[in-house]
Formats: C-alpha cells, structure tokens, sequence
C-alpha cells in the first residue's frame, strides 16, 4: 500500500471515529435524530382512568416532534401497559431498558408499581425521572440518585388536610379509609400529622382497601357505623367514585376530604353522580379545565386547542389530560437544558437544576429542584366541589 492510500485509510478511520465518540457520551436510544422514552401506564385494570396521563403525553410529544422535536432530535415515546401491576410493570420495565434501549424511565404511575423497579434502574444508572406518583420517598437523591417524583407527596398534602380540620373543625370524629399501599400509608401518615397530637385523638374509625377488592360499600359501611362527621379517604378513581356513591346512598353525610390523585370530574365525580359528589373538599395544583374562572386565560384556550388536536378523544374535563401535558411540558424543558449532550449523568444532572413556572399550573406554584431537593411540585390550594366543577378556595399553601 502506498503513503497515499494509507493517509486515506487513516482519515476515513478518523472521520468514522468521531461521530462514535460523539454518540458515547449520549444514553442508549439517543441518535443524531431521536430520542427514545419509556414509559409504564395502567391502560387496564383497577387503575385504567390514569392512562390518560400517558395519551396525554404522547398527544404532546406528538406535537413537539411535528414542531421539528428537540434540538433537532424527535422523541420515541415508548408506552406500556402495565395493569397496575408490579409484577408487569417489571416486565415491562426491563424490555423497555433490555430490549428498546431507552435512554431512560419517563412518568411512569404508580407508587408500588414504580418502587419495584426503583433498584434495578439505580443499579444501571437509568434514570426514572418525574415518576407519576406522590409518594415521599421519590425525594431521596442521596440514596436513589436516578430516580426523581413530580407531583406534590402525598404526606405534605394529607398534612394539608389534617391543618385544615384542626383548625376548622375542633370538635369533629375523624373517619380514615386509605388504599393499603405505600401511597395510603404516606396520605394517612400526612393527614394525622397535620391533626396534631390533641386531635389525633377524634380518630374514631381507620380502615384500608385493596386495589383487587371487588368494592368499598363494606368499608363505607363500617365507617359510617363509627358515627364520624369528617372522612379522609384516598383511594385511585375507581374506589374514589364508588366510595362517593356509596356515602350518598347510605345517608352518610361527613365532610369528605379526597385525595388529589381522584379529583377528577370525569373519571370520578361524573361516575359517583354529579349531585352526590357536592362539597367534597380535595387540593389542586393546576388549573382545572372545569373551572369557569379560566375561560379566557391564554394558557387554557392554548391547551384546549391542543386537547382537541393531539389528543382528540380526550374528556375536556378530565384533569389528568393536564397532567400528562404539563409532565410532558416539563420534560422537555429538561431535554432543552440538556443541549446536545443526551448522556444519562447529564440528563439527571438537568433534572436537578429545575426552576420554571408551566402554563397550566395555578398561579404561584412553580417547577424548582436542586440536588439535594428531588421535590419539583411543593404547593397546592384547597378546592371544593360545587355544581358541576372544582371551586379554589384560600392561598397557596405547602405541606
């Protein structure tokens, strides 16, 4: 071989060096022009009425890749069926990061179904980012690093509605009913800390459910009988509509606290029946489409456009279309942030650099983490149920 020949082989060489080193840097499923996303979501099961959050997402990454994507890189939005249940949220999991090669583990639902797979991503350094679930122990960057939660947590929201009852309602007996799960557990934990010692003490009557149980008449029933004129309960949105229906029905009449994770028209108080759903209390942290107090925002009338274009067999009314579409719009954010550099440690590093307001959040709660605060949602407002839709009342608060 001559001089000449071998000068070219070694520029060709180095010519297909670089674009390798450059893709090295990048996470499994990052090319030149995509992105690939995992993503695990209850489109079955007891739980189903959360997959909006995932039509909602792809809806939206839909639009962003039409819009040219990110940095000019489109994203593969990967989404599973996982049925709410842990052992196929595993196995799905691992296909997503074995066989899909994705660069990592985006809003997936559910408290015991993503702290199942907590271990074997932090292990392989694959971050699970902006987990669809309040749960407390998303916060925790010292000993799960790749793993970061969105939402409010659960504990700081139940303690919101424990402050509310201690303060307004001294005298009252307190009812509990709660999912048996680590999210219940942190809702209870939360809202008995809020009572406070003195008026932990009106708790007259606590009681769980499983996400297999056929329904909650029994515990409602069981409730009831305990003479309680206040109830705590958190439940997913199929007990949620159950459980409203039921207390109507039997003539139970408590002031009824409900978690955020069922505040939904559609998915709940339309099933339970509109005229049994009045004066339930719940918090909120975006704007609810239901609410007429929003008709002429800007960021509404640019989301209901969206909702009708991207993710047209929506209900309008479901607050979890917003969800996923703020999720999303914080997602991108991140990816935005991460510039051309798409390696894993850089995308969690981003994740933790986070300090933004989104169109659809009420106004004076914003997006904010730091490597040491994995919390990206911190504050709520009290809302109440009355007509056909949510009414907010008091400031912004946290828990």
């Amino acid at each position: 071989m001559t001089m000449r020949g071998f000068t070219a082989l070694l520029l060709l060489g180095v010519a297909w060096a670089l674009p390798a080193a450059a893709q090295d840097k990048n996470a499994p499923g990052v090319t030149a022009s995509e992105i690939k996303i995992g993503n695990t979501m209850p489109y079955s099961g007891a739980a189903s009425a959360y997959g909006a959050i995932g039509r909602a997402e792809a809806g939206y990454f839909q639009m962003i890749n039409e819009q040219g994507g990110v940095n000019g890189r489109k994203i593969d939005f990967v989404t599973l069926d996982d049925g709410y249940s842990p052992p196929k949220t595993v196995e799905q999991t691992r296909r997503l990061v074995e066989s899909d090669k994705v660069a990592f583990i985006y809003s997936s639902l559910g408290t015991v179904t993503s702290v199942t797979v907590r271990k074997y991503l932090n292990e392989r350094k694959v971050p699970q980012i902006f987990i669809t679930s309040g749960a407390s122990f998303w916060n925790d960057p010292s000993h799960y690093p790749w793993t970061i939660g969105f939402q409010p947590n659960y504990r700081s929201e139940g303690r919101i509605y424990g402050r509310y009852v201690a303060e307004h309602l001294p005298k009252a007996k307190i009812a509990v009913l709660y999912q048996n799960d680590d999210a219940g557990r942190d809702y209870a934990t939360g809202f008995k800390e809020g009572l406070g010692p003195e008026m932990v003490k009106h708790i007259v009557a606590e009681t769980t459910y499983e996400v297999t149980d056929p329904t909650l008449d029994s515990q409602i029933v069981s409730l009831q009988s305990s003479g309680a004129d206040v109830l705590f309960n958190n439940s997913t949105p199929k007990f949620a509509a159950q459980a409203i229906r039921k207390i109507y029905d039997v003539g139970w009449k408590p002031l009824h606290f409900l978690s955020s994770t069922s505040a939904s028209v559609s998915a709940v108080m339309q099933p339970a029946g509109i005229e049994k759903s009045q004066g339930v209390i719940s918090a909120a942290y975006y704007k609810d489409p239901t609410d007429k107090q929003w008709a002429d925002d800007p960021a509404m009338k640019t989301y209901t456009a969206w909702l009708k274009k991207y993710d047209p067999d929506a209900d309008v009314a479901d607050i979890f279309n917003v969800y996923g579409y703020s999720s999303a719009q914080a997602l991108i954010q991140v990816l935005k942030q991460c510039g051309s550099d798409l390696s894993r440690e850089n995308i969690m590093k981003e994740v933790a650099h986070l300090d933004m307001t989104l169109p659809m959040l009420l106004p004076g709660i914003k997006v904010s983490t730091s490597p040491t605060d994995f919390a990206p949602l911190k504050q709520m407002r009290l809302e109440r149920f009355e007509g056909s839709n949510w009414m907010l009342f008091g400031d912004v608060i946290g828990g």
